[in-house]
């Protein structure tokens, strides 16, 4: 029996936009989904009843951070990551691929896999797609990543090639190396912004007959408009009976623009990080709380929202909690910011199923763009 399945409930007739399901080990999934990350086995600031909550359906763990600390042996010793950090529903975990080529300057790529230095203190570390898919089978996340290699935009179309040729190379290696039959392996489409190599890409990935896909490599430089032409031209030609997943994306009409293309997955640090840097999403669009205007402001940080945060404190108060540099500050906000999120998710699966995805798509931009 496969580790995951999936069915297409609603297709939208005047975008790629759909709706699915998608069955785990660990419980169903409604699509399109918005995964909160949780590095370090942790959502920053959020304790797994808050993440259920703001609505979470499935979070994200990093493999590169937890093979470093505290390590994937120590992982499976504590009964595995959903134990270890008391989630019992699903969890993807990404392959540790991106973090390891960010460090540009600490690595070094063969054929083999890569070295690079732990950034805790220094010392030299492997990984390749045996050492990915070992650790991520130790962690024992629902669905898991191939070991790619990630490439930073712009680059000439020679270095998207090669890397796209050995993620490709590196993907075979993950599938012989995968064991665990609890566990969905999903493959990644590479090719930057190259729409033919995209879709040769695509065209070997499809025909290893994996339980999903990703759409890995955007977000890492290119401008907006260069993703979406991507996202557009790819995911409809991804295959329709499995999972579309966008990794690392990301704003708020990101989602919406690659919903809009066929993505039914994302995750980004955005929401989460930009909480703790003191800015907060809204119906309104992006507001920075340490702003001055907001000192004596008595309203929700969003009106229009029904989160812990908007239906019990003030932009005053979340403001004074910041400017003190109180901890508090930082796990309203993520709350906040989440939960705008995962609504944004429900809104759109709503709107979706109900046949006015294009005009609930014009009301989001027009509302969001119009500034708090």
């Amino acid at each position: 029996m496969a580790a995951i399945s999936f069915e297409v409930e609603h297709q939208d007739q005047e975008t790629s936009a759909r709706t699915g399901r998608l069955q785990t080990p660990h419980g169903e999934i409604q699509t399109p989904i918005f995964m909160p990350v949780g590095t370090a086995g942790t959502v920053k600031g959020m304790k797994p009843r808050d993440l259920l909550e703001v609505g979470s359906q499935i979070i994200l763990g990093n493999t590169y951070h937890l093979f470093l600390r505290p390590g994937h042996e120590l992982v499976r010793q504590m009964g595995g990551l959903h134990k270890f950090m008391s989630w019992d529903k699903p969890i993807l975990t990404d392959s540790g691929g991106f973090q390891v080529f960010s460090q540009a300057e600490l690595r070094k790529i063969t054929e083999e896999g890569v070295e690079f230095r732990s950034y805790l203190d220094g010392s030299k570390m492997w990984m390749g797609p045996e050492e990915s898919m070992e650790v991520q089978e130790a962690l024992g996340a629902d669905i898991i990543m191939a070991f790619d290699e990630c490439v930073a935009l712009p680059a000439t179309r020679d270095k998207i090639q090669d890397a796209m040729d050995r993620t490709t190379r590196w993907l075979k290696r993950c599938i012989k190396a995968h064991s665990r039959e609890d566990q969905a392996l999903f493959g990644i489409i590479q090719g930057g912004i190259e729409l033919d190599l995209r879709r040769a890409h695509l065209e070997e990935l499809a025909e290893l007959g994996l339980p999903g896909y990703a759409i890995g490599g955007l977000s890492v430089g290119e401008a907006p408009e260069d993703m979406y032409r991507v996202v557009h031209d790819l995911a409809p030609r991804m295959p329709a009976e499995k999972p579309r997943y966008l990794m690392g994306v990301g704003r708020p009409e990101d989602l919406v623009e690659c919903v809009a293309g066929g993505v039914d997955m994302f995750d980004c640090v955005m929401p989460t990080r930009n909480a703790r840097n003191a800015q907060l999403f809204t119906t309104y669009g992006p507001l920075k709380i340490r702003n001055a205007r907001y000192k004596d402001d008595p309203e929700p940080v969003d009106p229009e929202c029904d989160c812990h945060t908007c239906t019990h404190f003030s932009r005053a108060y979340l403001r004074h909690l910041f400017v003190s540099k109180e901890l508090l500050g930082s796990m309203l906000a993520t709350h906040h910011n989440l939960a705008f999120y995962l609504r944004l998710m429900r809104q759109m699966r709503s709107a979706i199923e109900e046949g006015r995805f294009s005009t609930w798509r014009k009301d989001f931009y027009t509302s969001f763009r119009r500034g708090v």
